[in-house]
């Protein structure tokens, strides 16, 4: 029975989105931020015995129903359910089929598609049969002809007897288990009995090689990282990365492959190949061995860091599995190699051994050793810091020397800031229009939590023209930086004497784009004016809305000084259901804590009712902890619990993007006990570590209307 409550729950829902218009949805946070289906799509298929009985089959993403109208003079639409078809039967003309997708919560999108109904057998037949450029051994077709509706293609690889079929026009793909020639039979149908058919033998290709360069690494201060072979780093010179080792003899060769123009290691029917390296290294002070591998045929990769003057007795070796046809990016923690009894303090060459024995080709970028990033300067910049390097350097006095820039104590602690250190920049008499001071960053800055910095300014005058600047101070091979990588934007003091906050909007500024590195930051004083030998102080250098305590994971209800400020939504009326933080009714077994959130879904509430909580800023999926868990008392086995992320805070009207979410099910295995579901977000294919995920929503008993049962949740968490 709760199976079939679940199914009459939705198709409640869609009989609902079917007679009304968002409009009568009213202001729920919920549907605010809902999504259209996208990629709206059907596939027709035509029975051949000249009746023009046409199957359609809808399909889109983020679609539970659809409308579907036939174009042929019938005004009553169709409803369709996501999954399954509809037949209709069409006298010969050309039509144009009009679909209508349903998201879950009423929101659509629309399309139309031509459709030819035609009793003749198709002509002028024309097929093209490519390779797929990115993915090996894949091929696509694409078949056009007169009269044609739909086209099937035999692949002709054994076991494969199945036709892979497309409306005429589209692209019918397949990817082989082995390259080599096969014989590809496109038949083309219309309505009519006949077909028409094509057949060509064709050469499938395996990719041999990469076609997009590995992973850029990320920005790293050079105590940081001993760099072996990567273009983002400073290498140690002198490496020789194909010594003769006698490797030649069991089939082995080396190239440097140039992919456009990046250059990465080429070692072709890999046994054994080695580096010498240019000077020892000690990587004791280092944490992970890092590499890139790419291959097409190599299962696995022995790595041997080894110590000058390593007996082959005493190599020590990790081995990786590889997967084909993508970029493998591989962390080794060094104590992988260390617990062996490996030591890293003298290390003279690397060796890598392929598996199978001399049966393939690696290509190789990004060798490295580093460790987690020292101490260093990075946004919230408050000047506090008794251990930190604040190194401003000044540039732009009359002689095109440097300014007075550096940190001091504060000398105006009042209003805005009462803090006990600031910068000073002084302007001085007949300094450039362009004076002014810079300060290097540790790493790029991070702007998935906010695009606008605020900066606490002291000024001598109102109206002076202060300008913010960030650009790129290391991700050039020379070191110096990319002088055509950088962000400006202008602001104006209001007040003179005292201290303000002065907001720079980063996304003013045509190129700034947050892919960007932007490790330096710039501060130009009175910006664009010949200098008048005057003062200017600075402070608190921040992203905006980032620094503040506010809601993180884990979440756990339990601080006395956070608001949990739950949303509910979608009770009978479209209103907010009950929900927020209470006392644990039953602190037992999984969960003996104090504090819980309680989700009553009412009687009648709709199908989507839950509650959502924002976040102090965006999470961090940085590191790979991409699973959510989240502790659960259910009053029944078997419900649904959806978990939701979202985005809510970066569109300029701060109603957050509908379009950028991540939402996975789970479902409770136990009755009014505790338990913990685990949410992996990966699961949901648009997921992605580099979006803004800033609000939690959980959806109890969801895709089922409420009957007024109490759900609680806790300690919601991020793992890996």
């Amino acid at each position: 029975m709760k199976r079939l409550q679940y199914v009459l729950g939705v198709a409640l829902l869609i009989t609902a989105i079917w007679s009304c218009t968002n409009d009568d949805f009213g202001s729920t946070e919920f549907l605010e931020t809902a999504q259209a289906p996208s990629n709206l799509s059907a596939l027709f298929n035509v029975t051949q015995d000249n009746t023009g009985f046409v199957t359609i089959t809808p399909n889109a993403e983020g679609a539970v129903a659809y409308d579907v109208a036939f174009g042929d003079g019938n005004t009553t639409a169709s409803k369709v359910k996501q999954g399954e078809s509809i037949s209709h039967t069409y006298a010969e003309g050309t039509y144009q089929v009009k679909l209508i997708g349903y998201g879950i919560t009423g929101l659509t999108s629309e399309t139309e598609l031509p459709l030819v109904v035609s009793f003749k057998a198709p002509e002028n037949l024309e097929v093209t049969i490519e390779n797929d450029v990115s993915v090996s051994k894949k091929v696509n077709v694409t078949a056009t002809a007169d009269y044609a509706m739909t086209f099937d293609v035999y692949f002709g690889e054994a076991g494969k007897d199945d036709p892979v079929s497309a409306n005429i026009g589209d692209v019918a793909s397949y990817v082989y288990q082995e390259a080599g020639t096969y014989t590809i039979r496109v038949v083309a149908k219309s309505a009519a009995i006949e077909t028409t058919t094509y057949t060509q033998e064709f050469e499938v290709t395996a990719i041999l090689q990469p076609v997009a360069s590995a992973p850029t690494p990320k920005a790293r201060q050079e105590g940081d990282v001993i760099s072996v072979y990567s273009n983002a780093y400073t290498n140690i010179e002198g490496s020789n990365y194909n010594p003769d080792w006698g490797q030649s003899g069991q089939g082995s060769s080396y190239a440097e492959y140039d992919l456009n123009g990046d250059i990465m290691l080429q070692y072709i029917n890999l046994s054994y190949q080695g580096i010498d390296l240019g000077a020892p290294v000690n990587a004791v002070p280092m944490e992970y061995l890092h590499i890139d591998v790419w291959t097409a045929d190599v299962s696995s990769i022995d790595i041997f860091p080894l110590p000058a003057g390593v007996q082959p007795d005493q190599e020590r070796f990790v081995t990786k599995e590889l997967v084909p046809n993508e970029w493998n990016s591989i962390d080794i923690p060094l104590t992988e190699f260390t617990d062996q009894g490996l030591a890293l303090d003298n290390l003279a060459q690397f060796k890598f051994v392929g598996n199978p024995w001399a049966a393939g080709t690696v290509f190789v970028d990004n060798l490295y050793f580093y460790k987690a990033p020292t101490e260093s300067v990075e946004m919230p910049i408050t000047f506090e810091s008794s251990t930190l390097n604040y190194a401003w350097s000044g540039f732009g006095d009359a002689n095109f020397g440097p300014i007075d820039a550096g940190v001091i104590s504060n000398p105006d602690q009042s209003g805005n800031n009462t803090s006990a250190h600031v910068v000073k920049i002084n302007k001085p008499s007949g300094a450039q229009v362009w004076a002014g001071a810079s300060i290097d960053l540790g790493a790029r800055q991070d702007f998935s939590e906010g695009t606008t910095v605020n900066v606490l300014v002291w000024s001598p005058r109102a109206g002076t023209p202060i300008m913010f600047k960030m650009e790129d101070s290391m991700s050039a091979p020379d070191g110096n930086g990319n002088p055509s990588v950088f962000v400006e934007v202008l602001s104006e003091t209001t007040v003179a004497n005292q201290w303000e906050m002065l907001r720079f909007d980063l996304t003013t500024f045509e190129a700034f784009n947050t892919s960007n590195n932007y490790d330096r930051v710039i501060l130009f004083p009175d910006f664009g004016n010949v200098g008048l030998g005057e003062d200017f102080y600075f402070d608190d250098i921040k992203i905006e809305g980032t620094g503040e305590a506010g809601i993180t994971f884990p979440i756990t209800f339990e601080s006395t000084s956070l608001e949990y400020a739950w949303n509910g939504f979608g009770d009978a009326n479209f209103g907010a259901i009950n929900a927020g933080v209470i006392d644990n009714p039953d602190a037992t077994g999984e969960n003996i804590s104090s504090k819980v959130t309680h989700i009553n879904k009412p009687t009648g509430g709709q199908v989507w009712a839950g509650a959502s909580l924002d976040l102090a800023g965006a999470a961090d999926f940085s590191s790979g902890n991409t699973t959510i868990k989240v502790k659960v008392w259910s009053p029944r086995s078997g419900v649904p619990i959806m978990f939701k992320m979202e985005d809510s805070t970066s569109e300029p009207d701060g109603n957050g993007n509908p379009s950028v979410f991540v939402e996975v099910l789970s479902e409770t295995t136990v009755a009014n006990q505790w338990e913990e579901l685990s949410f992996d977000l990966t699961k949901f294919e648009a997921f992605s570590t580099s979006n803004t995920y800033d609000r939690v929503i959980l959806f109890p008993d969801f895709g089922n209307i409420g009957d007024n049962e109490d759900f609680y949740f806790d300690d919601i968490i991020q793992t890996n």
